[in-house]
């Protein structure tokens, strides 16, 4: 064969390869983008420029009170003991006991900080990290019960069925990781949370888009390693073979986003056996930074490996990662005081850990970390039986702050009234918190939504919220 014959099927054999390949994607599965393939979880670009890319939220299951941890107020204090002085009816109770009288601060507060931010002594450790945090005060929602105000505070509505915030995160921004899931749950040892599975739901999103938890004891993710090693090159030539088969079946079967769930979490379980026994290992920590979590250490030992986890995952491309608490370990109708000190002792010390680890590192600027639950407590005590050392539930005043990803650190923002019971300046509604954070992730409001039922469904609903530029850096 002459040489140029040689290379001229040569150059026919490369065409013919390509012109296969090309074939192949259209015809036998290749990789599916854009609407037609709600079940990609590939990274992609917000609406604009973003400050934050990922979230660690630390959900505080119960309602906090303001008054006694982050908002002083000298004047319910002298109230202390006597009537409540305004219009009881406004209080808006959960009806679960009788409205006492007014109950002071139940901890000394002192400024901290450059910016002067107050917290209650009990939170000795995130006080020292005051300048990182921006303190919103002015925090109201839309029902006074846990399940209603739950649903409002993960999904933006009253009601089960809606995707929740890491939901709509992953659905408009995917993963930077694809051996990893996009949307991590970590759940505690002493039991799953008010509404469970509900507080990370996809709900008429595809299934691929709701939150993965990891198991709160143990390892993280059960059979990570294979039962038996064989060549890396027969491992990817079945795995490749496989998606190939599963294409073929899922474009035989469109519009099925349970198939579409139940194919990518197959392909998310193989790929993680490569890596995520390294993410999940917390042994590589060294151990003055587990020290920092307060990892061994009997108080705080289970909360702090949870958030030294979640920065673990968000270092590795993880969009969002979700704490919980147990059930509703910061409903205090009773003996508040006793209570909030307690779960204080749990978790304040591995949160500071956390947004020291986060500063040190440089992940601060690009995590946007949340505190806070899903309403506050009311000024008065409430009257259950013979007790009255606990307040009943407010949803016309609460706080959450915000930490790193673009937000101002050392500001407290928004006011409410002498008594802490009801917002007087910048109210903050949970939409408007919502489209905060959507904003600080590269992501507008109304521009990231699902069409159902001729609807352009979003998470901050059918009525403009606003996002509150006047917090972020």
């Amino acid at each position: 064969m002459k040489r140029r014959d040689f290379f001229q099927r040569t150059s026919d054999g490369i065409f013919g390869a390509a012109l296969a390949h090309l074939f192949t994607n259209d015809l036998f599965g290749g990789e599916a983008t854009g609407p037609a393939a709600p079940f990609n979880l590939h990274a992609r670009h917000g609406h604009h420029p973003a400050k934050a890319k990922s979230v660690i939220q630390l959900f505080m299951n119960g309602g906090p009170s303001q008054m006694d941890l982050f908002d002083p107020k000298p004047v319910l204090n002298r109230y202390d003991g006597q009537p409540f002085p305004l219009n009881n009816e406004e209080l808006g109770n959960s009806g679960t006991g009788k409205i006492g009288v007014v109950m002071g601060g139940q901890y000394p507060m002192a400024q901290h900080g450059q910016s002067g931010m107050w917290m209650a002594d009990c939170l000795p450790h995130t006080a020292k990290m005051a300048d990182d945090i921006c303190l919103i005060n002015s925090m109201w929602t839309d029902h006074p019960n846990h399940d209603n105000a739950l649903y409002k505070i993960h999904s933006g509505r009253l009601f089960m069925g809606y995707p929740t915030l890491g939901a709509w995160t992953t659905y408009g921004l995917g993963s930077e990781n694809q051996n990893l899931p996009a949307y991590v749950v970590l759940n505690d040892p002493l039991g799953m949370p008010k509404n469970g599975t509900r507080n990370w739901s996809s709900g008429f999103l595809s299934p691929t888009f709701q939150g993965t938890p990891f198991r709160p004891t143990g390892s993280p993710v059960l059979n990570l390693k294979p039962q038996y090693d064989e060549p890396s090159a027969v491992t990817e030539s079945a795995r490749g073979l496989l998606s190939q088969l599963d294409e073929i079946h899922r474009k035989e079967r469109p519009h099925n986003p349970e198939l579409d769930a139940r194919i990518e979490s197959y392909g998310l379980a193989a790929r993680m056996q490569l890596s995520a026994g390294e993410a999940l290992d917390l042994e590589q920590e060294q151990p003055h930074t587990k020290a920092l979590y307060g990892v061994d250490e009997k108080l705080t030992d289970c909360y702090g490996r949870r958030c030294l986890l979640a920065r673990r995952l968000v270092e590795r491309g993880v969009r969002f990662v979700q704490i919980f608490l147990e059930e509703q370990p910061w409903d205090s109708h009773s003996d508040l005081n006793a209570n909030h000190r307690a779960i204080c002792h749990r978790t304040d010390k591995p949160i500071a850990g956390l947004l020291r680890d986060l500063k040190q590192r440089g992940l601060l600027d690009s995590t946007l970390v949340i505190f806070g639950g899903e309403f506050g407590r009311t000024p008065t005590s409430q009257i259950i039986g013979d007790d009255y050392s606990g307040r009943d539930h407010n949803m016309q005043a609460f706080t959450s702050w915000m930490a790193g990803g673009g937000i101002k650190g050392g500001m407290t923002y928004g006011k409410t009234d002498e008594f802490g019971h009801a917002v007087v300046e910048n109210p903050v509604s949970v939409h408007d918190f919502h489209a905060t954070i959507l904003h600080q992730l590269g992501l507008h409001h109304q521009k990231l939504f699902f069409e159902r039922s001729g609807l352009e469904e979003r998470l901050t609903g059918f009525e403009e919220p606003r996002v509150v530029h006047e917090i972020l850096s």
